[in-house]
């Protein structure tokens, strides 16, 4: 039965290419049918299918069905992606405000400042504004710092590495953009982190003068608080921008653990 399988077997010639793929999966085979036995009509042993691999199909009177072997197929594993509330880059992305958020902490570096906007008095954030043109972000950020707060006795103990961007809630970029003049999907942010080096006093809600104030109550927050007190959308860039400044801030022994 072996000899005559191995007669009637054609063996199409084929480009060297060809045939070391055939010898490769002859390899395969020869792992996986140790030791069975392949059925067609009849019984033929591994030696029969090894002879067998060198053709894309094998013609046998011993056999009414065309034997055929499988195309082995390497994917590529798929890309996994996940939906992100906000997203982090080297740079800015189109379609977006370039702005900077200041993230003020006392001399102590144990809580932070959060405000309550006069516009909507619920929802408590930590200052932030948009960069004018040609100005450099950390420059944006100590002039924002002064128009909103008055503060002008501050250093800068870090910086986020990223631009943290997230997208206006419709209602949110329909009101602003009309402000503006603009259609900004959202906002992009550098994150500053600042120590207050003079005493509370220093801090003016009417800012310095030159703009129109935004904030009609202050107070030192906990971190953890001054994400709880953000408005939902902004969440996220807080989350990720107090784990960049952690290492910097200091745990409140007054704050239970």
């Amino acid at each position: 039965m072996i000899q005559r399988a191995q007669r009637e077997a054609v063996v199409a010639p084929a480009p060297a290419v060809q045939r070391r793929r055939a010898v490769m999966a002859l390899e395969r085979v020869d792992r996986s049918l140790t030791s069975q036995s392949i059925s067609c009509g009849g019984s033929m042993t591994v030696a029969a299918a090894r002879c067998l691999i060198l053709t894309p199909t094998i013609s046998s009177s011993s056999c009414s069905a065309v034997l055929r072997f499988p195309r082995i197929v390497r994917r590529r594993p798929a890309l996994s992606c996940s939906a992100s509330p906000f997203a982090s880059m080297d740079a800015p992305p189109e379609g977006y405000r370039t702005n900077v958020g200041i993230c003020l902490a006392d001399p102590s570096l144990t809580k932070i400042f959060s405000a309550s906007r006069i516009d909507i008095p619920s929802a408590w954030q930590m200052p932030q504004g948009g960069i004018d043109a040609g100005e450099e972000p950390r420059a944006a950020a100590v002039r924002e710092l002064r128009e909103e707060t008055g503060v002008t006795s501050a250093e800068i103990v870090a910086e986020a590495p990223n631009w943290l961007t997230y997208d206006f809630p419709a209602d949110v970029r329909d009101k602003l953009n009309a402000r503006w003049g603009s259609n900004w999907k959202g906002q992009a942010q550098k994150w500053f982190l600042f120590r207050l080096t003079g005493s509370d006093d220093e801090i003016n809600l009417m800012g310095d003068g030159s703009e129109k104030p935004e904030f009609s109550e202050w107070t030192w927050m906990t971190p953890k608080q001054v994400i709880e007190k953000a408005v939902e959308f902004k969440k996220p860039v807080y989350e990720e921008t107090l784990k960049h400044f952690a290492p910097y801030l200091q745990s409140d022994p007054t704050t239970p653990s």
